[in-house]
């Protein structure tokens, strides 16, 4: 296990001491952020009945089943533990108030970009923040018991930072975690629906990514969606969200990126960059971004921008190309 006990017993004393507890993530938050922020919720407020724990951020429209964020004023943060799940960097921190706090505390998975807070816990090999949470619980038992509620919210979290346990950082931890998760009696079946179930719209549009997706001959593939192409298939950019993994599904495919038109005087691209084989976390950090290896977003000012960055994948995947075979 690479939790570190004295990291876990850091934070429990951290929880007992403060009244007010306020959780944070990432801005654009997938199920992991959303998981593992209202699984870490839930299970404090079980624990520790009359504190306050409030989850900070926006909802997601396509993601609001798993849950309600709360309202909260600046004086809440008056001698208040922060708790920042998901995030590897400052920007990506939404509500800037996190660091209002008298302590603040990092939980996440991701490679470490910015160091920060008063206690880090960060642990790459986890597959999600939610599987990190999920542990602590399991670590702690009785002073931080697991629930019916916290379990369906951290399954649903690795559920989606895994692609349903197909991805590489799935490990036999990852699995044995879940397996105490649906110990607590959680519809699994309904957390799985939720993710497979699109609207026809989305069902159109996928089709319109496979028929315009343009492949290289070393496996880089790519597509360019224009905010006229969104408003085409009646659909906003989150729900867009539903074609990132078609790509890969291609023989022959290894590496992606999508290319998602933003509105404004300056328009530029936000980009969803997936990988089967080579690392292109790296490749997301030049150009404004970052992520998993293997799962990144990052965002080009500039056509020439786009050339560089798909010139970069193309690089990276005849690299690994290469060294599969030999």
């Amino acid at each position: 296990m690479y939790l570190e006990t004295e990291k876990v017993q850091e934070l429990l004393t951290y929880i007992k001491k403060h009244d007010t507890i306020i959780i944070h993530r990432h801005v654009r938050p997938d199920p992991d952020a959303f998981g593992s922020q209202l699984g870490l919720k839930y299970l404090i407020k079980n624990a520790f009945k009359n504190k306050k724990v409030l989850a900070a951020g926006t909802m997601s429209k396509g993601l609001s089943w798993m849950g309600d964020m709360d309202e909260i004023e600046d004086s809440d943060y008056e001698d208040a533990l922060v708790i920042v799940v998901d995030t590897a960097n400052y920007p990506r921190i939404e509500d800037k108030r996190y660091n209002k706090g008298a302590k603040l505390v990092k939980i996440d998975h991701h490679p470490d970009v910015d160091s920060y807070g008063d206690l880090e816990m960060v642990y790459t090999k986890a597959s999600s923040c939610s599987e990190i949470i999920a542990n602590i619980s399991l670590e702690l038992g009785e002073a931080l018991p697991l629930t019916k509620e916290a379990a369906f919210m951290l399954y649903a979290g690795i559920v989606g930072d895994t692609g349903r346990f197909q991805y590489d950082s799935t490990s036999a931890t990852t699995l044995t975690t879940a397996a105490e998760l649906l110990k607590q009696g959680i519809d699994h079946f309904i957390i799985n629906d939720r993710f497979n179930t699109k609207s026809m719209e989305q069902a159109k549009f996928q089709g319109f990514v496979l028929d315009q997706l343009e492949i290289t001959d070393n496996g880089v593939a790519h597509i360019i969606i224009n905010q006229a192409d969104l408003k085409r298939y009646g659909i906003t950019e989150e729900e867009s969200n539903v074609a990132v993994g078609i790509p890969g599904s291609i023989m022959g495919v290894n590496t992606w990126a999508l290319f998602i038109e933003q509105e404004g005087s300056h328009p530029y691209w936000r980009v969803r960059v997936r990988s089967k084989g080579p690392a292109i976390n790296e490749i997301a950090a030049k150009y404004h971004g970052g992520g998993h290896p293997k799962a990144s977003g990052a965002s080009v000012y500039s056509k020439e921008e786009m050339s560089q960055l798909l010139e970069d994948l193309g690089q990276a995947a005849q690299a690994y190309l290469d060294n599969i075979s030999e």
